[in-house]
């Protein structure tokens, strides 16, 4: 055997490492090179400045915890296209609870979206319909919900939630830090929803990497025919992971209202396709099986960077609509060659 047979397995291997590497953090290697970029060519105009970051922060907060669901939910192989219509009925429901306080509105938001995500698994785990379909009826349903409780209109705050705490919600700063450097001063202020997303993304870790849950939702996408045999519930696990979908849709749509002051049925429009595609961009595959609760969080932050880069680059709404579809279309693409790359490696003899 000659040396140059002995080096091939070794350059593959290497190969392999490597596309795995760029499959799992090609997100987080793409962000920190984002901030780089961002902070060299927009400096000037407060790319890092203490006011931009914690904006930006906040207003991916509930895009954030719409990904969260929905990384289960395709974790399973399955999808949910109805979160942008739960988290909007479920801000119209907040409003008109507003006069009660935070803890109530908040909580009925959270079991309407609930409620939703147990329709949704129950339809596809009970009568075995594709969660595209089942998603995409609970979405036109959802926004027509969301018009009939706001009365055609916008669901108005209570007078009662300016002071009873309600948009709180949204505004609470919990923790400020900055620090003035000449003209720019830099720093970040997290905010209550951000403190959110903090708490709902490390719980959902520990559910996914370190419980008997988080092991049947894995299994359940990389092989549903073999889990059932394994004696796995199946049923049980797909309805849960579309409660928790619904249910962070909902905390989100109790945000919204803090935020807006208003249960608005034209709000999050498209807010599905920007949860799907922070969770692809993070490396979690659209088949099912592989995916990260960490890197969904990464891919929030990436495309929201990207996002804030076009909006102080003056591009219109149309542009940035058409760069984001190109960018998600690349990174689908390159996930999708690595991963082939990868298994074609792993059959080899």
């Amino acid at each position: 055997m000659t040396v140059g047979t002995l080096d091939a397995p070794i350059r593959t291997d290497r190969r392999v490492r490597l596309a795995a590497l760029i499959q799992r953090q090609g997100a987080l290697i793409a962000l920190v090179l984002t901030v780089v970029l961002g902070q060299a060519i927009y400096g000037d105009k407060g790319f890092l400045g203490e006011f931009n970051v914690t904006n930006l922060l906040r207003f991916n907060s509930m895009i954030a915890l719409l990904a969260l669901g929905m990384t289960f939910v395709i974790i399973t192989g399955g999808i949910d296209l109805s979160v942008g219509s739960v988290a909007v009925l479920a801000s119209v429901v907040a409003a008109n609870m507003s006069g009660h306080g935070v803890w109530i509105a908040t909580a009925a938001a959270v079991l309407v979206g609930a409620a939703v995500g147990t329709f949704n698994g129950g339809v596809i785990a009970g009568f075995g319909i594709q969660p595209f379909i089942v998603t995409l009826a609970t979405l036109l349903a959802g926004r027509g919900l969301a018009l009939w409780l706001a009365d055609n209109s916008v669901a108005q705050l209570a007078p009662e939630a300016f002071t009873n705490g309600f948009i709180e919600l949204n505004n609470s700063r919990l923790v400020e830090w900055s620090v003035d450097r000449g003209d720019q001063t830099y720093g970040l202020v997290v905010t209550l929803p951000v403190a959110i997303v903090i708490v709902a993304y490390l719980i959902g870790s520990i559910l996914l990497n370190f419980t008997r849950f988080g092991r049947s939702v894995l299994a359940i996408g990389g092989n549903e025919e073999a889990t059932r045999l394994a004696g796995v519930p199946i049923a049980r696990t797909t309805i849960a992971v579309y409660v928790i979908s619904g249910a962070l849709a909902g905390l989100a749509g109790a945000i919204l209202a803090a935020q807006t002051f208003s249960g608005n049925p034209n709000e999050a429009i498209g807010w599905e396709l920007s949860a799907i595609a922070a969770v692809v961009v993070g490396g979690t595959l659209l088949t099912g099986g592989l995916g990260s609760v960490g890197t969904t969080l990464v891919g929030v932050l990436l495309l929201g960077v990207i996002i804030n880069l076009l909006g102080l680059a003056n591009l219109t709404p149309y542009w940035q609509q058409v760069i984001r579809g190109l960018f998600l279309l690349v990174v689908v693409v390159l996930q999708s060659r690595l991963v082939g790359f990868g298994r074609r490696r792993a059959l080899a003899p």
